[in-house]
């Protein structure tokens, strides 16, 4: 990704950890005026960043806004093509919509469409996600990978085992996946994945992997209705996460395991699903359009089907449902 001047500019001043960067270094680096440096200083300072002029020294960066714009998560990436182009927005109706209509405009493969908050956030089956303004990662990604239409439904559990991955890496604490698209922290929801599919007959014209994860919210963030059942990054481990790098780690594992599933097949990814499932092996109920199922979780397949093992010895293919850990009485 090519960096703008002011990206360079920020670069450097985040580099020098708190340390005066010389402006003239800069022009010179840059080949650009002072003058220009100072202008491109200036729009910093309206985003939010805190800088100050030492004298015979240099610029020196006091504080970073809270944000997860472009500026703040590229220093970040380590990605090839996934956030090469991220598309910032303060406030927004819903990622998802933005990335499926960008998607069809013709946006990159990789392209990033991310906010601060959501006024109609979505998940599943249409549900509402809140989503806490500056508390959270709300964020769609526009992949364009070639493979046909039914191998596209496992990008759900490929973007899960991604998102554990990150989490583990930032925090050091880790969560656990239930079928099909929550990760859970003692047993609360932190994080849901919304996957949306544009597709002609034979070919995938584009997967819109929809992320949401509570990152930085306090309990009382949450509605009192929904305390009991979801919970955050900071609940759990007592501290603040850098969202901006919680994002560019994301991205990271999300496009590394992408391309482990599109040239190794979905079986090393089933293998670490399965190691970071809270469902298999327990007792759930399956809530399903016409019947409710109870039995034992015992796998997924290849294709990403939940395996319930019913209590008379039948197994049968859960495509999609409501889950719900169960005890036995």
């Amino acid at each position: 990704m090519k960096m703008t001047i002011k990206e360079k500019i920020l670069s450097q001043l985040l580099a020098a950890k708190g340390e005066p960067v010389s402006g003239q270094k800069l022009a010179d680096e840059l080949n650009i005026s002072r003058t220009m440096i100072w202008k491109y200083l200036k729009g910093l300072e309206e985003e939010g960043y805190v800088i100050e002029a030492v004298k015979k020294k240099g610029y020196v960066l006091q504080s970073i806004p809270d944000v997860v714009s472009k500026e703040r998560i590229s220093p970040y990436l380590t990605t090839s093509h996934l956030g090469q182009n991220i598309m910032y927005y303060p406030i927004c109706d819903s990622t998802q919509n933005i990335a499926a209509e960008k998607a069809r405009e013709g946006a990159p493969h990789g392209t990033l469409v991310i906010t601060e908050e959501q006024t109609a956030g979505r998940g599943r089956l249409e549900r509402s996600w809140d989503s806490t303004a500056n508390k959270g990662v709300w964020m769609s990604v526009i992949i364009r990978p070639e493979i046909s239409p039914h191998l596209a439904p496992q990008f759900t559990l490929v973007s899960a085992v991604a998102i554990t991955k990150a989490i583990e890496d930032i925090t050091g604490c880790v969560a656990e996946i239930k079928w099909p698209n929550d990760l859970l922290m003692n047993g609360k929801k932190v994080t849901g994945i919304l996957t949306e599919l544009q597709a002609e007959m034979d070919r995938v014209q584009s997967i819109i992997i929809g992320i949401g994860v509570n990152v930085n919210q306090e309990v009382e963030a949450f509605d009192v209705s929904i305390q009991s059942l979801a919970t955050s990054l900071k609940i759990e481990t007592g501290s603040e996460v850098n969202r901006p790098e919680l994002v560019a780690k994301i991205l990271y594992y999300l496009e590394k395991y992408s391309n482990i599933y599109i040239e190794s097949g979905f079986e090393p990814i089933k293998l670490l699903w399965e190691s970071y499932s809270c469902t298999i092996g327990k007792r759930i109920r399956a809530s399903l359009l016409k019947e409710t199922l109870e039995g034992v979780a015992i796998g997924i397949t290849n294709e990403g089907v939940l395996q319930l093992q019913l209590d008379d010895g039948e197994i049968r293919g859960i495509y999609s449902a409501d889950i719900h850990l169960v005890n036995k009485s």
